[in-house]
């Protein structure tokens, strides 16, 4: 079975996403939307996966990581060169972390499958035919950042957010931000 995968982010008016490895920005509420939602799953014998580059995962708090209640996937091409707990699954890339999710027992009890960063994770993710939507928390304020979200391609299109997630613009320490959910459309044949 080929599981389909989500991507969630927090992105500000420059498209910035991260600076020095860490968030540019202090909102806990918009932390806290990320937590629940990549834990969130339909059947309780079940756990979901986040899936990111080695960047984003050293850029977890140290007493944060792994990201708990969730299977991590950490993409890198020189996993000997780093230390990961062993509850980690490491892979060199993408595709392999799919097909392992797809083939071995790390995916037999995982409901949902999320890419949470950085860049280049992003990228390919946003450009499978297996990315099925993106979660995005729009930022309204510009921060000095040196990583970005690539452009979300024009095959997504705009949708109503989930029953949980608030439409309305939300704000915390003077910051506003609105999460919007773009989704993948399929052309008629």
């Amino acid at each position: 079975m080929s599981l389909k995968f989500s991507c969630i982010v927090a992105i500000c008016e420059n498209r910035g996403i991260g600076i020095k490895g860490d968030l540019p920005w202090r909102l806990k509420n918009e932390l806290k939307y990320f937590s629940s939602t990549t834990k969130k799953v339909r059947d309780n014998g079940k756990r979901n996966a986040v899936i990111m580059g080695r960047k984003t995962y050293f850029g977890v708090p140290e007493s944060k990581r792994p990201l708990p209640e969730r299977l991590n996937i950490v993409l890198t091409r020189n996993a000997a060169e780093h230390s990961f707990p062993p509850e980690v699954l490491v892979c060199g890339s993408l595709e392999e972390a799919l097909h392992k999710l797809d083939t071995t027992q790390h995916g037999e009890n995982i409901e949902n499958v999320w890419i949470v960063g950085g860049n280049s994770v992003y990228k390919e993710a946003m450009e499978s035919a297996r990315c099925h939507r993106v979660y995005l928390t729009e930022i309204k304020k510009h921060f000095e950042c040196d990583a970005f979200f690539p452009p979300i391609p024009a095959s997504f299109a705009l949708v109503a957010n989930d029953s949980d997630v608030p439409s309305e613009e939300q704000e915390e320490n003077e910051i506003r931000y609105v999460y919007k959910t773009y989704e993948k459309q399929h052309k008629l044949r």
